[in-house]
């Protein structure tokens, strides 16, 4: 089997999509169709906004480090079929291989609301601003981002009132107990307060992330605020495949095989939380995605068998940081899923958040 081209369009530059940019660059001739300006490292977002000085510059990685031979073409896509890439503009991208990976869309600030790098360090400073004179902080959802974002402002208001709500009946389902006793405990001791079985009644009038007069009521409780924010609500971004290579799941995402191959299309792969490879998304997925997708591709495009497949892992892993000293976490242990000492979870991620690995990868001094 022998290919003719080696034109490969990469839809999306997020975790799973940069990787696979920059593991094919220097073999293929690659074109990112991405229309932020820079590779946006999102587990960094909420210190960000909480401490924008030290930390916003740092979570953006312009493309240039991504890619040395390809391109960064700066709009969005309207469609694809199995021979390239129709852009927003009416443009078109052929390709002889096609990477899907726009990942999901999730509420501020857990992901930036603009393409622009510029905007978005002003939208840290701005809520930032908001943040720091408020005394009383409503966080509707108690899933990682929403008890990360209170460990954030927990690190640096040590005064402030935080009060998280979610309509679940325990926090991080599915974990161990020993995990979930664990993180109790460490939120009681950061004085953040959890309440569970509650879910907002209707969400504030006030602009989640603006100060002012936030009222709500969750559970038949009341609750008052000075600024609220929204950590619920992932959408995957899959509206322009509505139609095209392969039947969409319920949730958005799209079919693939072992190979990570969009059912039924040899040359066309979707890598993140795109596929509907059964795991929990998160960025870890994506980048294994990503070598195993970039491993295919440089064989096709040297006339040989695509042979790698991704195997999810059986066991459930997670890096939970409470703000840069706390934090708990899930391993796969010898005999089954082990807790992580609380200095192993702030030594791998809690401390820089895997910010120092990024600017190694994407070319940042």
């Amino acid at each position: 089997m022998t290919q003719q081209g080696r034109t490969v369009a990469v839809v999306g530059g997020g975790y799973g999509g940069a990787a696979v940019a920059k593991a094919l660059d220097e073999h293929a001739d690659v074109v990112l169709i991405e229309p932020k300006d820079a590779f946006v490292h999102a587990a960094g977002a909420l210190r960000a906004l909480t401490r924008p000085e030290e930390w916003a510059e740092q979570i953006f990685f312009p493309y240039s480090g991504v890619l040395k031979r390809g391109s960064h073409v700066r709009e969005y896509a309207a469609a694809v079929d199995a021979r390239g890439v129709t852009l927003a503009s009416g443009a078109r991208v052929e390709a002889d291989y096609i990477v899907l990976a726009t990942g999901s869309a999730y509420p501020y600030p857990a992901k930036t609301r603009t393409d622009s790098t510029a905007e978005a360090l002003a939208h840290f400073k701005e809520t930032h601003a908001e943040l720091a004179g408020a005394e009383r902080v409503l966080i509707a959802g108690a899933g990682p981002v929403g008890l990360e974002l209170a460990g954030e402002i927990r690190a640096v208001w040590p005064g402030k009132r935080i009060t998280v709500v979610d309509p679940g009946a325990e926090l991080v389902p599915g974990y161990t107990p020993e995990l979930r006793a664990e993180l109790e405990r460490q939120l009681a001791e950061l004085g953040i307060e959890v309440r569970l079985g509650a879910a907002l009644d209707a969400e504030p009038d006030v602009e989640p992330g603006r100060a002012g007069e936030v009222r709500a009521s969750a559970g038949g409780e009341k609750i008052e605020a000075d600024i609220w924010f929204r950590a619920y609500g992932a959408a995957t971004n899959s509206d322009y495949l509505e139609g095209g290579l392969a039947p969409l799941n319920e949730r958005g995402q799209i079919p693939v095989t072992p190979k990570l191959n969009v059912d039924g299309h040899a040359h066309v792969y979707a890598v993140g939380d795109l596929t509907d490879v059964a795991e929990e998304k998160r960025a870890g997925a994506a980048s294994r995605h990503a070598e195993v997708v970039a491993a295919n591709i440089i064989a096709q495009v040297n006339g040989e068998e695509p042979v790698e497949e991704y195997r999810p892992n059986p066991m459930r892993m997670m890096l939970l940081p409470l703000g840069p000293e706390h934090g708990v976490g899930q391993v796969p242990g010898e005999d089954g899923p082990a807790l992580m000492p609380v200095d192993q979870v702030v030594l791998w991620k809690g401390r820089d958040l895997m910010n120092g690995r990024f600017a190694e990868m994407y070319g940042a001094s």
